[in-house]
């Protein structure tokens, strides 16, 4: 007798062979929390692209393609959720679009969380011409859209500097298609927030978030895994956005901890800096709820 399915999702990421971004950063956890995870990698790298040297390969439209076909000629494309995050090519998100629409057909309520991994802080870490792509095809696609502040600049061509245009710039991501809109961090009047909003509830939330002096690779992939999850696993909005956040802090609190104690150790800053999600296991499954969630 076939058991109760499990939430299956199929996350298209990045791969490092050592260290925690992309695909690596996200299946782990969601295992934890009880989701099955098939993972497609966008790039295979040695590294992520902190450190002095890193090697390794970026998938095409037609590597993409295949395996995505080889799924489905099996019948082994049945999913609950499709996540992307970090591509490395125009031809390769192109592709994307294809899937989501394959997917969707296969299960109408699959839901897509896209996080529309293209830089931070003011720079562009990808090709110039993903961001059209994001904003014609993918993002009408998405369900739920879990971009950083300098991302939804990119994507909305609205300079965030206050919550106002903060505000209006969400409208406009939700008149492209998303539902619920993710901010996973921002920083106005030198306060950090993650801001949350819901098209169904028509509700904007926020969570103040305390700041930790260092910087992290890796998690903005970790926020979209966990809060895909939550948003799955919990009652309420409320509810799914303090598990996230809470998961998150806590994980980069133990993270940056450890990396001051090897700071004599390690003479790498990137590699002292990798999440420690392993050493984090009781953090994902089961945070401290410090931080909550407030409407904006």
């Amino acid at each position: 007798m076939c058991s109760k399915k499990s939430p299956r999702i199929l996350s298209i990421q990045s791969h490092v062979v050592f260290g925690y971004v992309g695909n690596k950063s996200a299946t782990f956890p969601l295992q934890l929390l009880g989701f099955e995870v098939d993972a497609i990698n966008s790039v295979q790298l040695s590294n992520h692209t902190g450190y002095k040297v890193f090697k390794g390969q970026v998938l095409n439209d037609k590597d993409l393609e295949d395996l995505v076909d080889g799924l489905a000629q099996n019948d082994l494309d049945n999913y609950t959720h499709l996540l992307t995050g970090y591509v490395g090519s125009a031809s390769f998100l192109k592709r994307i679009a294809g899937v989501v629409r394959a997917l969707k057909r296969k299960n109408p309520d699959l839901i897509y969380v896209c996080d529309p991994v293209m830089g931070d802080d003011g720079k562009m870490y990808v090709p110039e011409a993903l961001n059209e792509i994001y904003k014609r095809e993918i993002v009408p696609l998405a369900d739920i859209l879990t971009p950083n502040q300098f991302e939804v600049e990119l994507l909305t061509g609205i300079k965030v500097g206050t919550i106002p245009e903060l505000r209006s710039a969400i409208k406009e991501l939700h008149k492209a298609g998303p539902q619920i809109v993710a901010v996973s961090s921002t920083e106005i009047h030198n306060k950090l927030t993650a801001i949350f909003s819901t098209i169904k509830d028509n509700k904007v939330i926020k969570i103040d978030i305390p700041k930790i002096p260092t910087s992290f690779t890796g998690s903005g992939d970790l926020f979209a895994a966990l809060f895909l999850a939550h948003t799955y696993l919990q009652d309420s909005m409320e509810a799914a956005i303090e598990r996230t956040v809470n998961s998150l802090y806590c994980v980069l609190l133990e993270t940056y901890e450890h990396s001051k104690a090897c700071q004599d150790k390690e003479s790498q800053p990137a590699k002292r800096i990798e999440l420690r999600l392993i050493q984090s296991k009781n953090h994902i499954e089961n945070p401290k709820m410090h931080l909550h969630a407030v409407p904006l």
